[in-house]
């Protein structure tokens, strides 16, 4: 028996969540659990352990920097890999994010290999 990871994708469009979820499921013993903001993001964080996190940038209540930067004083999930997925192709919002702690940042649209190559390599899971 494999090893199981557990991923957390927050997003507030449910079409991108789907997006992600389906791109996700390629990628072997994976777990998905989503969320749709950030605050639902926080709950599903404090109710369990996350090898992973994808958030997108922009949503409402608390966007996906704020998470970031939550995410990265939470003693638990301080280690855990945060890929921020965004329509936000700036430079300066990259670098913000990598700053508060995120450890990649694809821009949308996304490419599924692109966010299944980007959690293996950050999960570090042999191909």
């Amino acid at each position: 028996m494999s090893a199981e990871y557990t991923c957390l994708v927050v997003e507030d469009s449910p079409m991108m969540r789907q997006l992600l979820v389906f791109a996700l499921s390629r990628v072997k013993n994976l777990r998905v659990t989503e969320a749709d903001d950030g605050v639902d993001g926080l709950r599903k964080l404090a109710a369990g352990r996350f090898d992973i996190i994808l958030t997108d940038i922009n949503m409402p209540i608390m966007d996906g920097l704020k998470l970031v930067k939550r995410v990265r004083t939470d003693p638990i999930h301080k280690d855990t890999p945060v890929i921020i997925i965004t329509t936000e192709g700036a430079a300066e919002d990259r670098k913000r994010a990598i700053e508060l702690g995120a450890n990649a940042y694809i821009t949308k649209p996304i490419q599924a290999p692109q966010v299944i190559a980007k959690v293996k390599e950050l999960l570090k899971i042999a191909t």
